[in-house]
């Protein structure tokens, strides 16, 4: 690590193989015994002992020294100046000025301050990693009625795996058989348990609470809702804040311009006055300018905001989209799926004198039954029995004919059957935003049902903290008629409405909201794709949705609620003041320490103590960032525009 703060060294994986785990290891050993080494030498100092100073002191360098400089120089090799580089030198003339004492200090200090920010990395990263730990090795499967367990990796598309109480989904899949609530908070951060029945989707790392279960494997691992995130997690790694770039653009020419500094201090002294002096203050500016904690200081901060914000339930990208929410003054929402569940449900229903909502119901169920329309389910589920029906046709765009107990009915929009008395309330339906459907016996028209995809429960509530909390302008973009989006809106507590939108016409409303500052976009469908990526950040709902979504957001909500929406902006503005804290610290170290080494004031003792307790701090106040606090859990307050009730 000695390099890996200050230039393009190699960078420790996400996934860190055991080899930089022992590296990590050896390292803390190494500092641990360059610190002894070094307290014991100025005891001895103290005490008189000059021999045993000598050879704790050299302790002292050669194994805090062992921590930076062979990648030092190897680096050098391949012409990267780094940090470690410019310790060496430091050093190595400290002890050909006979101050082993002062090298065996900067040694130590060094290498503990690597120590530190391997440790502080590590720690970061280990929220992250601990998705990897969430596959089991191994799964049960039912074949020919035969349980067999297998390593996990040889699951297959298509296999039955059984999930017995207390296990672990190894990817995802569709329930087949029994019932169960499922715990998925280590993917989703939901704290609320999930009842599943036949047919629910099962994600992977799901866990089975009571009963057992036969889940049909529909991926396999290694194409997984987990598998996606831990994918997304790792080009994390690889992506940069605009702070991040900036700490690096300085860095990497700040570490040749010292060398070329100190040389002057070192050629232009000597030539004018002492010149074992003159080096000495060299060597002490080099250790001064060094740039470790101003190029650490944004990376470790992003590190520990990406862990937390996983652990709270966000899949976030890097620090460039960190930075682009906690700077964002408008929020654009998509209406189905992220306002909405994308669940039509029956909200309403109205009978016409002579019949009875539970016979409008029964008959259009009826029907509906052979329909694969998006909107038969919920009619079916809404109705409270339903009778065999023969000679079922489907009008295709408009509705369904058949009979039912030798009774002609027919069900379909208006304009395919005709509202007769049911026209007003037909209008008040449709003026709320609500799907009608009418049902018509033996030619007379019986009934309306009205049909909604329902606004999220936490929608208003999460609306009123971005409007109130934030400050930010709240708009919602959809393809919808307007009438729809006006209900929706309305009941979200959304007024900048913008309906009827093509996804080139999103693009178009982004750079419009742009007029408030930048803007975060928050969507789920594939349409939503083009929006998410125009957008300065774009935050896609449900890591398990789309993955054409995902893959062009730079933020994924793993659950499928949108309470800790503020929460997440709040933990970005919060991340961004720690990177611009740290930043001023470890511009301000440079800028004192410099001067005062170049004229004397400080010592190389002094200098290498301020410099790397500094760092230190650096470090911690990065490490500040990996609080969840900001994730409160608020309570969602349901709201609905329209009240699910029935009209008889």
């Amino acid at each position: 690590m000695a390099d890996a703060c200050c230039g393009p060294a190699s960078n420790v994986d996400a996934e860190a193989s055991e080899g930089e785990e022992r590296s990590v290891e050896w390292r803390t050993i190494a500092a641990g015994v360059a610190a002894a080494s070094w307290l014991t030498g100025v005891i001895a100092e103290l005490s008189g002992a000059e021999a045993v100073s000598t050879v704790v002191f050299v302790i002292a360098i050669v194994s805090g020294g062992s921590t930076f400089a062979p990648s030092a120089l190897r680096g050098l090799r391949r012409g990267r100046l780094g940090v470690g580089l410019l310790m060496t030198i430091a050093a190595v003339g400290a002890v050909v000025l006979g101050q082993l004492g002062e090298a065996a200090a900067l040694c130590f200090l060094f290498s503990v301050s690597e120590a530190l920010e391997d440790w502080a990395v590590t720690r970061a990263r280990r929220g992250l990693r601990a998705l990897l730990s969430l596959v089991p090795p191994t799964t049960v499967v039912r074949r020919d009625e035969d349980l067999i367990e297998i390593a996990t990796d040889e699951l297959t598309v298509g296999d039955i795996v059984v999930l017995r109480a207390g296990a672990r989904m190894p990817t995802d899949g569709v329930l087949r058989s029994g019932r169960s609530v499922l715990d998925v908070s280590a993917v989703t951060g939901e704290s609320i348990p999930i009842d599943v029945a036949p047919g629910d989707r099962v994600f992977a790392g799901s866990i089975n609470t009571t009963g057992t279960l036969d889940v049909e494997a529909t991926v396999a691992t290694s194409d997984s809702t987990l598998a996606r995130i831990v994918h997304a997690v790792e080009e994390a790694q690889d992506r940069k804040g605009r702070a991040q770039r900036l700490a690096d653009r300085v860095a990497r020419p700040l570490v040749p311009a010292i060398l070329i500094v100190a040389a002057a201090i070192a050629v232009l002294g000597s030539a004018f006055g002492d010149s074992e002096l003159w080096i000495e203050r060299a060597l002490v500016v080099l250790v001064a300018a060094s740039p470790c904690a101003f190029a650490i200081a944004v990376p470790v901060t992003v590190f520990a905001s990406v862990g937390a914000a996983t652990r709270a339930g966000f899949v976030i990208k890097g620090g460039d989209a960190i930075e682009a929410l906690a700077t964002v003054r408008a929020i654009a929402f998509d209406k189905t799926g992220t306002l909405t569940r994308n669940q039509p449900q029956v909200i309403d229903t109205v009978a016409a004198t002579g019949a009875t909502v539970a016979e409008v119901l029964r008959l259009a169920a009826s029907l509906e039954r052979f329909s694969d329309h998006p909107l038969a389910a919920a009619i079916v589920a809404g109705a409270p029995v339903a009778i065999d029906a023969d000679e079922v046709t489907t009008n295709i765009g408009a509705g369904l004919t058949g009979l039912v107990r030798d009774t002609k009915v027919r069900v379909g929009k208006p304009g395919f059957i005709d509202p007769a008395t049911l026209h007003a309330d037909v209008e008040r339906l449709q003026a709320a935003g609500a799907t009608v459907v009418l049902v018509e016996r033996d030619g007379v028209t019986i009934g309306a049902i009205a049909l909604r995809d329902e606004v999220r429960p936490e929608a208003a509530d999460v609306v009123d903290q971005l409007r109130r909390r934030h400050r930010l302008h709240v708009a919602m973009l959809t393809g919808d008629q307007h009438r729809t989006a006006t209900a929706i809106g309305t009941a979200a507590g959304i007024d900048d409405l913008r309906s009827e939108l093509l996804p080139e016409d999103k693009l178009t409303a982004i750079e419009r909201l742009r007029t408030h500052g930048p803007v975060a976009m928050v969507g789920d469908g594939i349409n939503d794709a083009p929006a998410l990526a125009a957008a300065d950040v774009g935050i896609a709902m449900g890591a398990a949705g789309s993955d054409v979504a995902v893959e062009a957001a730079d933020i994924a909500v793993m659950g499928d609620s949108l309470t800790h929406l503020p929460d997440l902006i709040d933990h970005a503005r919060q991340t961004r003041r720690i990177m611009i804290q740290n930043l001023i610290l470890s511009g301000m170290i440079i800028t004192v320490l410099i001067p005062a080494a170049a004229s004397g004031l400080l010592g190389l003792g002094a200098v290498v103590a301020i410099h790397e307790v500094a760092e230190i701090v650096v470090i911690a106040n990065g490490l500040r960032a990996r609080s969840t606090n900001t994730f409160a859990a608020s309570a969602p307050k349901p709201t609905s525009a329209l009240p699910e009730h029935a009209h008889a």
